[in-house]
């Protein structure tokens, strides 16, 4: 399979399973605390792709250097960002929070990129980004804003938006990392070291985190993990980073105006949620976004 067609079909498989996520995570942390939930996953995550990892390379070796660095990513790339956007997700509607996530992720990716010196603002890119943006309010906008933004709403608001920096900021720091450590190595140790972290804080801190380690969750809990823990966590979060690698994060992070559409979708196939004109045209700027930061040159 050629190099360009193999990315391709990775950043499609990241599209579709991260469009399905934030059901999952709804789902499970209206039941189990948030930190807990996503902490265990993490760490299982985690421990599978270095157990890999050690059957391919047969060894596993983090320069304490590197592990500093490695230290950081996971608390923004996993930590921060799980706690900040769980727990946000409690206040804010899944449409609200949509919007604020997949419009500002590409932003900050590209913001944190150029800060960084790894990127550098084209044109292409500025119409991708307005397009996109624009198709994002198209299509939830006028929904998620609906009602009464009252303090708690903001609050959560408030928490997506610090959870897609902590996220962005993350993925950028990765990129250099990349270039001593394969992605399964890398996202083996972050899960780990970002898992545990939460585990930590959550059973020292949050509240109901002991009582819930009976894991007596119940089916659909327990399939939102397992859901998050494998083509999430252990396939696209990995995926992810290797078009970080190859692509930038920007380009890569353009998934943020597809994996939305795959949400829209799944809601009318599975529950039969209405699709309007108005939708289709957001939809339409959603994928124009995305087609112009993919496209070459």
């Amino acid at each position: 399979m050629k190099p360009a067609l193999r990315l391709q079909l990775l950043f499609a498989v990241v599209c579709v399973v991260w469009g399905s996520t934030w059901i999952a995570m709804k789902t499970g942390t209206a039941v189990v605390p948030p930190a807990l939930f996503a902490g265990t996953r993490w760490i299982v995550a985690g421990c599978i792709l270095l157990s890999i990892v050690r059957l391919r390379e047969g060894r596993l070796r983090l320069p304490w250097q590197l592990g500093q660095r490695v230290l950081v990513v996971a608390l923004l790339l996993i930590t921060s960002n799980q706690i900040l956007m769980l727990y946000a997700l409690r206040y804010v509607g899944s449409g609200l929070g949509a919007v604020i996530n997949c419009a500002l992720t590409p932003l900050t990716l590209l913001g944190f990129a150029v800060a960084m010196r790894q990127e550098r603002v084209t044109k292409r890119l500025i119409l991708a980004m307005a397009l996109g943006v624009i198709g994002i309010f198209t299509l939830f906008g006028p929904a998620a804003l609906v009602g009464r933004l009252d303090g708690l709403v903001l609050l959560g608001a408030l928490g997506i938006v610090l959870g897609t920096l902590t996220y962005s900021l993350g993925s950028v720091l990765a990129r250099p990392l990349l270039r001593t450590m394969s992605p399964l190595m890398l996202a083996g140790f972050i899960n780990i070291v970002g898992g545990v972290m939460l585990l930590a804080g959550s059973i020292a801190f949050e509240p109901g985190a002991v009582a819930a380690l009976d894991l007596r969750w119940g089916w659909a809990a327990w399939g939102s993990w397992l859901f998050l823990v494998g083509p999430a966590a252990i396939g696209a979060s990995t995926m992810f980073l290797v078009l970080v690698r190859d692509w930038g994060a920007t380009k890569a992070g353009s998934y943020a105006f597809i994996s939305p559409i795959i949400a829209v979708l799944l809601g009318l196939a599975i529950n039969g949620e209405p699709l309007h004109p108005v939708d289709a045209v957001g939809m339409a700027l959603m994928l124009g976004g995305a087609w112009v930061a993919l496209r070459k040159g």
